[in-house]
């Protein structure tokens, strides 16, 4: 599953008329650079949900044939936060263990990575060292799981394998946030990811991105 339902609010006045998925970093559209490390890991579906002009995202991607893949589209009223959203998806996403990335997020992760099997752990979360504008960062990890209160924090990446069954006493028609619900949810588990990874957040970030990602 790709997040696509946010509005962008930091990256206005270009949101105004385009989902900040959508638009173009580095000669690409955001959510395709996800799309395309997905497909060459191995992914044959993914569900996309929006809500802030979200009839582009089907009129612009269409139905994946072109990635090699099929894209489905789970559509929000309104954006009902990320474990809403999820929630909302479930129908479309099946039974077995399924990975969530963000739309505005670019990143050299191999998602072959991910793990498969979750076992008793209600997800599995990539962090990342902690950029300038999240210093403090968001949790840590001990003995290879999650620990929201270690004393050495990460940032959450924005990418990880989650268990259908946690989100099932969802109301999938209500916002619901991923933390700190998910906290409570079971083991998680965790890996530091070292390579490059960017949330292309704010206009300043898109521009920079694009002077450092030119296409060749």
């Amino acid at each position: 599953m790709i997040l696509a339902a946010g509005r962008g609010e930091r990256m206005r006045p270009l949101t105004d008329i385009t989902p900040k998925p959508l638009l173009i970093a580095g000669g690409k559209r955001l959510i395709e650079w996800q799309i395309e490390r997905l497909v060459i890991a191995g992914v044959q579906r993914i569900v996309v949900n929006h809500a802030w002009l979200g009839e582009q995202f089907e009129s612009v991607l269409g139905n994946g044939s072109r990635y090699g893949c099929e894209l489905v589209y789970s559509a929000e009223t309104t954006a009902l936060e990320t474990a809403g959203g999820i929630a909302k998806a479930l129908p479309l996403l099946g039974d077995a263990p399924f990975i969530v990335v963000s739309g505005d997020i670019y990143t050299q992760y191999d998602y072959t990575q991910l793990p498969n099997d979750l076992g008793a752990h209600a997800a599995h979360l990539v962090l990342v060292t902690n950029p300038s504008y999240n210093a403090k960062g968001d949790m840590g990890i001990e003995n290879g799981l999650i620990a929201p209160q270690a004393a050495s924090k990460y940032t959450y990446a924005n990418i990880g394998v989650f268990s259908p069954v946690v989100f099932k006493a969802l109301d999938p028609r209500l916002k619901h946030k991923l933390f700190p619900w998910l906290y409570a949810q079971g083991g998680i588990s965790g890996e530091l990811f070292a390579g490059e990874w960017h949330n292309v957040g704010t206009a300043q970030q898109l521009a920079e991105f694009n002077q450092n990602h030119k296409l060749s």
